[in-house]
């Protein structure tokens, strides 16, 4: 029976081509519009280490107390809690180890100069970190791997690279031990890492979240030492800032770098939030701070609800997109109320020779489904037109945005089938309730 009544409708549709072409048109043009939107909320809200997201805290500390927290240059969460730390405090919570891993880390832009002499200098974005970094937050590599605890200790000139960054300066080779000339100081290769983005890039939100990663990372140790005069993060200052220079930042209340660690179970969250607090208090005995403790440790998609990564107008364009949808369903179903009542006679003579008011209404279900296959795919070419040019109308966006996976595309022919059968319940019910006498009256 079904390809009895997928047959009749394909001839349905063959009928009137230019009313079938409509619906089509119809149904498409709603579900590209709507489908742009949900794919770009999707990828802006998608969890970007799934595997461990809640394993991953970001510590914060209230270093600069309730006046300083609310005047100018005060941080810009809900909550008034600076949204990295000093560098006084990412050092201390690193030396103590009370996590299983641990990172500190900043954002720089380096001047980098090629092995091969024809290549020109160019900067990159680099980020300063500790070798915990890679497995905290289990980055693949293609050759080598991380340097190692002892080269953090021994400020050693370590790098690791991009796959795209090792295309460009050695060919795609294995470049391991290889020197390469960053800033004021030359890094030897320690490793390549493969195809990998956390999008959105939840560990540094300063910049843009959605913006291209880092190309190389170098041990914070190290750039400290040579490079952090090149510190290209958002350094925000709850109290004046007294000197000038690296060593005058190095101590003040500062705050730009930021810190992540990996606590598995819930018995490490609850003794890592008593050691912040342990170590608050003192701070508060050695009279740097005269505020009570406040203190917060958030996982992964608990940081980007707390950093409204995922911007409020495109939840809004979202909402206005599906009623665009919905008006584009009822075009579509007046539509099929013409095409299907235009069809009356055919169906009456069917319910004369027998047939039952199911039978014609599978019939004509089927043919909505079919035109709903047909709206969908064609939504789904508007739909990559759309996220091609999103990136025009959203520039904070990246081009992973402007992809469609597996699961938009089945989200995609079935909201378009289904919300076809939806808007053409009615018109399928007028049709099956046709009476069939009017059409065996001789002219």
């Amino acid at each position: 029976m079904f390809s009895y009544y997928l047959s009749l409708a394909l001839r349905g549709l063959r009928r009137n081509p230019i009313l079938t072409a409509l619906v089509i048109i119809a149904i498409g043009v709603g579900i590209g519009t709507s489908m742009t939107m949900l794919t770009i909320l999707r990828a802006m809200s998608g969890d970007p280490i799934p595997q461990k997201s809640t394993q991953l805290f970001a510590p914060q500390i209230d270093n600069w107390g309730p006046v300083n927290g609310s005047g100018p240059g005060a941080a810009r969460t809900d909550d008034r809690l600076p949204d990295a730390l000093t560098y006084m405090d990412a050092t201390a919570l690193m030396r103590a180890h009370a996590a299983k891993r641990q990172a500190a880390m900043y954002e720089l832009q380096l001047s980098l100069i090629p092995p091969d002499p024809r290549q020109a200098a160019f900067e990159i974005p680099v980020r300063a970190t500790y070798a915990d970094f890679f497995a905290m937050f289990d980055v693949p590599f293609r050759y080598g791997g991380p340097w190692s605890a002892a080269d953090d200790a021994a400020h050693a000139p370590r790098v690791v690279i991009t796959r795209a960054l090792n295309d460009r300066l050695f060919g795609g080779i294995n470049s391991l031990g290889k020197t390469l000339r960053l800033g004021d100081e030359d890094y030897t290769v320690a490793g390549v890492i493969a195809d990998w983005a956390a999008t959105p890039r939840f560990y540094d939100l300063g910049f843009d979240a959605f913006g291209d990663s880092e190309q190389a990372f170098v041990p914070f140790t190290n750039s400290m030492d040579y490079q952090a005069a090149h510190v290209g993060v958002r350094v925000t200052c709850g109290r004046n800032v007294i000197g000038s220079g690296l060593q005058a930042l190095l101590h003040t209340e500062c705050v730009w770098i930021q810190f992540w660690v990996e606590l598995p179970t819930r018995s490490d969250v609850r003794h890592y939030r008593q050691f912040l607090l342990n170590y608050t208090a003192a701070q508060r005995q050695s009279g740097r701070f005269t505020w009570p403790s406040r203190i917060a440790l958030r996982d992964v998609p608990q940081w980007l609800t707390y950093h409204h990564v995922v911007n409020g107008d495109v939840r809004l364009l979202v909402a206005v997109s599906f009623g665009f949808l919905a008006v584009c369903l009822l075009n579509a179903m007046g539509l099929l109320l013409v095409k299907f009542l235009g069809r009356s006679g055919s169906l009456g003579v069917r319910r004369a020779l027998g047939a039952a008011r199911g039978a014609l209404f599978a019939q004509c279900l089927m043919e909505a489904a079919m035109i709903g296959l047909g709206g969908g795919l064609l939504g789904l070419t508007l739909t990559k037109l759309g996220l091609a040019s999103s990136t025009g109308l959203l520039p904070e966006t990246s081009t992973a945005l402007t992809r469609l996976d597996g699961a938009d595309v089945a989200i995609a022919i079935a909201l378009a089938v289904g919300a076809t059968l939806l808007a053409g319940l009615y018109p399928t019910w007028r049709a099956a309730r046709v009476p069939p006498v009017q059409y065996l009256k001789a002219p």
